[in-house]
């Protein structure tokens, strides 16, 4: 009995047309890219464990697909080594038998590549990378196992102005895609002074953990998450005060300054804090100087769970669609350190794909014209006329024009089907006649217009096929 064919869960196939509509995407994005001053690079899907391990704290490495080494790896491994009274000690088990593993996002690569070729490349250093990455994540809507990201970083400047630039970039990214968006910001030090104030410094990540999943799950579990984290009822109202805090982005900076110097029920002052705060107020002055379009807000609960976040986070929704994050990123100030270069900042933001792909598709956005890449197809009507029409192919192609030459010598109605399928818009029928005139015959198979060429004139095909 033959296998049935499949694909691992939470993986997809991509067709011509999905193809087509995804290159848009990755088109569209890298113009904006490049137009800001980026470069592409590219790294490799699997990256030696250690470089992944510890980076996207606990939950994330739990999420990382581990590859097995090469030949009979479990050979020498002494599974008594391993046993526990719970079981097998699973996690140890897997340092022991995987040196490598998938990348779980391109930022952490990023900074191993920049350690790696710190020599090579001139700082501040503007790249971007467009590749899949892989997560032992539960597929559901909108959440793949594996997925394309869309990263761009600068490295090596502290100044905000990168900042604004990412944010620009997004809204011309979607403006091209003519998709509406909303841009929520925050930043990591405002996030350590909710920790400070609240009188448990060194809760900072289990708080930042539990309010990262706000929208998920609502305050009243967050608070309980954190009650089970161990902190106090009256850490938790401090949050709670800071979570509940409205207005416009003025008054919420001046209402959390407050907070942070003191005025909160604690009474404990956060200077990480207040810095965190007035790097958000820069930020939000050179984006109205800029003149962002998309709408751009502060919120507090933005947290963004991954552990090497030290300054201003970003977070990207599209409007009137139900879904996730379509972008997001932050400010990083210690990630190449890991790799024995410290003090080097950078900042970046990724682009989901896969998620835009959806709201494009969810909004009928993609272009109309994406569904063949072929301009013109020349009919097969026998051995001598393929002869004759071969040559003229290869002038078309050498201007840059996608033809194809159907292949079989096949009914006529079979070679229109072939074209109206794959929405080809010129057909070129060349038979007895034309070859005796020494012409090119091609038809507009959208008006129906129809023209007869010198088989030279290749400039007046071009002409026709514009």
């Amino acid at each position: 009995m033959p296998q049935k064919p499949s694909i691992p869960k939470g993986t997809r196939d991509f067709g011509q047309q999905e193809m087509a509509e995804r290159n848009y995407i990755f088109d569209t994005v890298k113009s904006v890219f490049r137009t800001f001053g980026y470069s592409q690079i590219d790294t490799p899907a699997m990256e030696n464990l250690s470089t992944l391990l510890g980076k996207y704290g606990e939950e994330g490495d739990k999420l990382l697909f581990r590859v097995l080494n090469s030949g009979d790896c479990f050979s020498k491994v002494n599974f008594s080594d391993f046993c526990t009274e719970d079981g097998v000690n699973s996690v140890a088990l897997s340092k022991e038998v995987c040196e490598k593993g998938l990348r779980y996002d391109l930022t952490v690569p990023f900074a191993r590549y920049v350690v790696q070729h710190q020599n090579e490349i001139s700082f501040p250093f503007k790249r971007y990378q467009i590749q899949p990455v892989w997560r032992a994540d539960r597929p559901q809507k909108g959440r793949y196992r594996e997925f394309y990201q869309c990263d761009v970083d600068v490295i090596g400047s502290r100044s905000q102005v990168n900042e604004l630039e990412l944010v620009q970039i997004v809204d011309r990214v979607f403006s091209l895609l003519d998709v509406a968006v909303l841009v929520k910001i925050n930043n990591r030090k405002v996030l350590t002074g909710f920790a400070e104030i609240c009188g448990f410094p060194d809760k900072v990540v289990d708080i930042t953990v539990a309010i990262d999943k706000l929208d998920k799950i609502g305050l009243e579990a967050v608070e309980e998450e954190m009650r089970s984290k161990g902190l106090t009822e009256s850490a938790i109202a401090v949050i709670e005060q800071i979570l509940k805090l409205s207005g416009s982005t003025a008054e919420k900076i001046a209402s959390m300054r407050s907070l942070m110097n003191g005025g909160s029920a604690s009474g404990l002052v956060s200077e990480t804090g207040l810095k965190g705060l007035d790097e958000l107020e820069e930020l939000f002055g050179l984006i109205e100087a800029a003149g962002v379009s998309s709408p751009v807000e502060i919120d507090l609960s933005l947290a963004r769970g991954l552990n090497y976040y030290t300054g201003a986070i970003f977070e990207v929704k599209a409007r009137d669609f139900a879904i996730g994050s379509i972008c997001g990123g932050g400010r990083y100030d210690n990630l190449t350190g890991i790799f024995g270069l410290p003090g080097m900042s950078g900042v970046g933001i990724s682009f989901g794909a896969d998620r835009i792909y959806d709201v494009l598709k969810g909004f009928d956005k993609f272009p109309k014209d994406l569904k063949s890449s072929t301009t013109l197809l020349f009919a097969n009507m026998g051995p001598e006329e393929m002869k004759y029409i071969l040559p003229v192919a290869k002038a078309l192609r050498g201007r840059g024009v996608a033809v194809e030459v159907y292949p079989d010598a096949t009914k006529l109605k079979k070679q229109f089907d072939y074209a109206d399928r794959k929405t080809i818009p010129f057909l070129s029928i060349t038979g007895g006649n034309e070859m005796a005139a020494g012409q090119i015959n091609v038809k507009n198979l959208v008006s129906g217009e129809q023209k007869a060429f010198d088989k030279g004139d290749t400039e007046s095909i071009l002409e026709f096929l514009k």
